[in-house]
């Protein structure tokens, strides 16, 4: 098996911790290893044969030394001149891999997601490459444990058979509540992961019936001597990123591909999209019910149930509750939880004033 990391997003909800050259995949949220490193660290278990991350330009580097100490496993950075969604950076990690080893298994794993239950997320992949062994593009369904509206969601026929993988029905968008309720009462509908399981030549097939101008690019790199050696690829990879679209490969591939399957999975996921996400990841205080991180000491005069990342710092709350409060060497947030998804307005606001330095 081969895994293939996106690390190419920017994570502005996570400002001020997450910055342009060091987005959340960068960062360590709840302290130790990075969430890239995390990522890393989870599928060594598997002996996978060699891991490809793909990543911005921007980041290639901070990302090449995070992942300098990581030696039982070649491990190759592909930097991506401009961000164009997932379709393009999975079509050039599947055809890459596809010089080499045609009918390879690919797991393809965002880098910046949190797993608890890691070994299920292993045993998970090793199933789901029994079916993309077959032909099929299998991708991951999150169980649901509440009517989420801020995830994507996967209706499977499961009527067929007991445990899945399942067909998938259809993709659906981020629901109204009341629509997500529908979901949850209904039981045959996952939170849509972004993991995906299948053989580099099937992908490609089906980048080549359903985004016909990607394959076409793709094609048009020349493979040549020792695949491996990524650094030969890159005026090419220049040249592709200048004519293809931004496009996902939810949209460009999946939601019209008669292959896929969706295999249902617990495992204690999150894709900790912003800072509201931490009691999805850190256990809160059991007497105030505020999360704390990374602070020399907390201090709670009756306060509750606030999101704090103290940069080892002493942090004090008086009289407060349910705040967000980060922070950084250089810069303060504060603000509601229910603001959370807001903290990228702050980076937009930053950058129109021509604030890059905190940026």
């Amino acid at each position: 098996m081969y895994i293939v990391i996106l690390a190419g997003g920017s994570g502005t909800r996570f400002w001020p911790l997450s910055r342009v050259s060091r987005p959340k995949q960068l960062i360590s949220i709840t302290g130790g290893p990075t969430m890239l490193q995390r990522t890393v660290e989870r599928v060594l278990p598997l002996k996978p044969r060699r891991i490809l991350v793909v990543t911005n330009h921007l980041q290639a580097d901070e990302t090449r030394r995070q992942l300098a100490s990581y030696r039982r496993v070649p491990i190759d950075v592909i930097a991506e001149p401009a961000g164009r969604n997932t379709a393009p950076a999975i079509g050039l990690a599947a055809a890459i891999i596809a010089s080499h080893d045609p009918s390879g298994i690919l797991a393809v794993l965002p880098a910046d997601h949190f797993i608890r239950d890691e070994e299920a997320l292993r045993q998970t992949l090793v199933s789901a490459s029994h079916t993309a062994r077959n032909g099929y593009l299998v991708t991951l369904g999150i169980m649901p444990s509440r009517p989420e509206t801020g995830y994507g969601y996967i209706e499977a026929d499961t009527d067929l058979r007991g445990g899945g993988p399942f067909p998938v029905r259809r993709f659906v968008e981020k629901p109204p509540l009341e629509q997500a309720l529908e979901y949850l009462e209904a039981g045959n509908f996952f939170w849509n992961s972004g993991m995906f399981i299948w053989r580099a030549d099937i992908i490609l097939q089906e980048i080549s019936r359903h985004m016909p101008e990607l394959s076409a690019r793709l094609g048009a790199i020349g493979f040549s001597g020792d695949v491996w050696e990524l650094s030969d690829l890159e005026e090419q990879i220049i040249q592709m990123y200048q004519q293809v679209d931004s496009v996902s490969i939810d949209y460009g591939v999946m939601e019209k591909s008669e292959r896929v399957q969706v295999l249902p999975v617990e495992m204690g996921w999150s894709d900790v999209g912003s800072w509201s996400a931490l009691p999805d990841v850190v256990a809160p205080d059991n007497a105030t019910g505020s999360i704390v991180v990374n602070a020399a000491t907390y201090v709670s005069i009756d306060s509750a149930d606030c999101l704090i990342y103290g940069d080892g710092r002493t942090v004090a709350t008086v009289g407060v509750s349910d705040l967000i409060i980060v922070s950084t060497g250089d810069a303060i947030l504060v603000c509601h939880r229910e603001r959370a998804q807001d903290v990228k307005k702050v980076v937009e606001e930053l950058a129109a004033q021509d604030r890059a330095a905190v940026l």
